[in-house]
């Protein structure tokens, strides 16, 4: 655009001057701008004195002794041109920042685990309050903890599914703060050296315009430690007071914490929902949100890219996925509008109500909390062995954590499973995102493939299509499923070997829905809807049907072919759908020729 602008500029001195004429213009400019053009990152002020140097070479040719006046035409060019790069610079400036978000998130999944992390107390979800305190959870004097080893195997275990290193030797730590359902004023955590590090997540979500294409990202794992609960504190505003549940404290927690790699909330989302079907893929954790067995903290920043990344604003127990999709993305389009009004985010704690999906501010975060950190006296050295043999004599079996033992156990993950889906039945990645994360879904389809004649093609289009559907529409999960896939497979063999047609599969799909007590044969005989295999009576009901409609017939004739769908419709609803479809329409041909 700028050579344009110079063009335009060196036009204007030069059709002032009388000597020169339109050719010179028309030959010089387009010279000049074809040599800078060679080097496609020229600068303006490049390409002025290139065109000031050729100019100044046409105008002595034209006019030799009046070097003064060519000059003075030379310098008011050049003033000019620096003028419209410096206006031109000034646009650019005021245009608006081009922003994008940074999120980075927390994620606090409770292990699976009959009791607690340091007691013998149970874990239980709505439990009656405080009924679930031993003497260590409520903090009074002289308990001791004595570490879970089940809590450990399940943070082993969730670090080897997450590609973590494995530290073979960590340490616990104390991490001061007051709060009134924190009876002991501290958390036993791992600050210095935590159990898991450098591990790696990949996540997929739906994209493109239709939001059909599979997206493939991933996300860096810092860190996985284990470290204990806070009670809940429930607030009554009405009365004006606060009532103090212990039950969770000392809960065990694996805090998860992901490197800021992703730009919005649809990723986090997708990221979060990962790790959950990961969690519960394990056994690790159950990861209920609605409970808060997985609870979200996201970190959220904006910046220009290229620049440091921005102050950032710190969102607090969001407990769904598509909260946290909500929070995160109101949280980067209101710290957008405040830096591109020239304000200045704060450094903050801030919650999302989800009513008006708006973050609102709970504290400051300004002056830096000092947590005085320090050694736990009483736990020693939590130790990771590589194998038994390497485990010191005299402990017993049951309190070594061997990491070769934990990694036989894996199961299947579900990255692991997608991958495995699309290579043996041949269905689109996309469809096996679907399988893998309803949960129960994928051993449906593959159960229901095991034992039916049709191809998974054809599977998949009756498990996602039609059971899916009704079981979304219905709200209920795979396995509150009224059609068992034994019987799905048995339904599909009997349209695969010509006995129904694939519109009377659908209605005897509805009636096993609707009565699970019945079997497909028993609906199929009780309501007659077997294929009509007669083939005299099948010409017949075509007949009465073209000679009914001699206006369809003479538009088919005329070269109308679509109108012939409308008399398969009609000879389909005389037969109640019993025809064969594919009879249907060679008959019709034949009659209608």
């Amino acid at each position: 655009m700028s050579h344009c602008i110079v063009g335009r500029v060196v036009c204007r001195y030069l059709f002032s001057w009388h000597f020169v004429k339109l050719s010179f213009t028309l030959h010089t400019i387009p010279t000049i701008l074809l040599t800078a053009g060679g080097n496609m990152a020229a600068s303006s002020a490049e390409i002025s004195a290139l065109l000031c140097k050729n100019i100044n070479r046409k105008i002595t040719m034209f006019s030799p002794t009046n070097r003064r006046y060519t000059c003075s035409v030379i310098r008011r060019m050049c003033t000019s041109v620096a003028r419209f790069q410096a206006h031109s610079q000034v646009k650019r400036k005021s245009a608006p920042q081009e922003l994008v978000g940074v999120v980075g998130l927390e994620v606090h999944a409770q292990i699976h685990s009959i009791t607690k992390l340091f007691s013998g107390s149970q874990v239980r979800f709505q439990a009656p309050p405080n009924s679930l305190v031993s003497f260590f959870d409520a903090s009074l004097p002289g308990t001791l903890p004595v570490l879970n080893i089940r809590c450990v195997e399940a943070a082993v275990m969730t670090g080897l599914a997450l590609n973590c290193d494995i530290n073979r030797k960590s340490l616990f730590d104390r991490k001061h703060y007051f709060y009134a359902d924190l009876p002991a004023g501290y958390q036993i955590t791992q600050q210095r050296r935590p159990l898991a590090v450098d591990g790696t997540l990949n996540y997929s979500h739906l994209g493109g315009p239709r939001r059909n294409t599979l997206v493939t990202k991933s996300v860096r794992i810092k860190q996985i430690q284990l470290e204990q609960d806070s009670g809940k504190s429930l607030h009554d505003d009405r009365r004006g007071q606060t009532l103090i549940d212990l039950n969770r404290a000392g809960v065990g927690l694996m805090e998860l914490v992901m490197e800021p790699d992703m730009t919005c909330g649809e990723e986090a989302a997708a990221a979060v929902r990962e790790l959950q079907l990961i969690l519960q893929t394990l056994g690790t954790c159950q990861g209920h949100m609605a409970e808060g067995q997985l609870r979200v903290d996201a970190n959220v920043s904006v910046h220009s890219p290229g620049d440091p990344w921005g102050v950032r604003t710190e969102v607090k127990n969001i407990n769904s996925a598509r909260n946290l999709a909500r929070a995160i993305d109101y949280e980067i389009q209101r710290q957008m509008g405040v830096v591109q009004s020239g304000g200045t985010v704060q450094n903050e704690t801030r919650s999302f109500d989800g009513k008006t999906g708006h973050t609102v501010p709970m504290r400051d975060k300004e002056g830096l909390q000092d947590y005085r950190f320090m050694p736990e006296p009483n736990l020693p050295p939590l130790m990771v062995y590589d194998r038994r043999s390497t485990a010191p004599p005299g402990v017993h079996s049951s309190q070594v954590v061997v990491l070769e033992e934990v990694r036989a156990r894996l199961p299947e993950l579900p990255g692991v499973r997608r991958a495995r889906l699309v290579g043996t039945y041949g269905i689109l990645p996309e469809h096996s995102f679907t399988l893998v994360n309803e949960d129960g879904l994928a051993d449906c389809f593959e159960a229901v493939v095991k034992e039916t004649k049709a191809g998974p093609r054809k599977v998949i289009g009756w498990v996602m299509d039609v059971l899916l559907g009704l079981l979304r529409h219905h709200g209920l999960s795979v396995c509150q499923s009224p059609v068992s896939p034994q019987t799905l497979a048995q339904l599909i063999n009997l349209q695969e070997d010509g006995q129904i047609s694939a519109s009377v599969a659908k209605q005897v799909f509805q009636e096993l829905w609707r009565a699970p007590g019945k079997t497909v044969q028993q609906i199929v005989q009780e309501k007659d809807l077997r294929i009509v295999s007669d083939t005299t009576e099948i010409h017949r009901i075509c007949q009465e049907v073209v000679d009914s409609h001699p206006e369809q017939v003479q538009a088919i004739r005329g070269g109308n072919k679509k109108v012939l769908n409308k008399l398969m419709g009609l000879v389909q609803k005389e037969t109640k759908g019993r025809a064969d479809p594919v009879q249907v329409r060679a008959i019709l041909e034949d009659k209608t020729s």
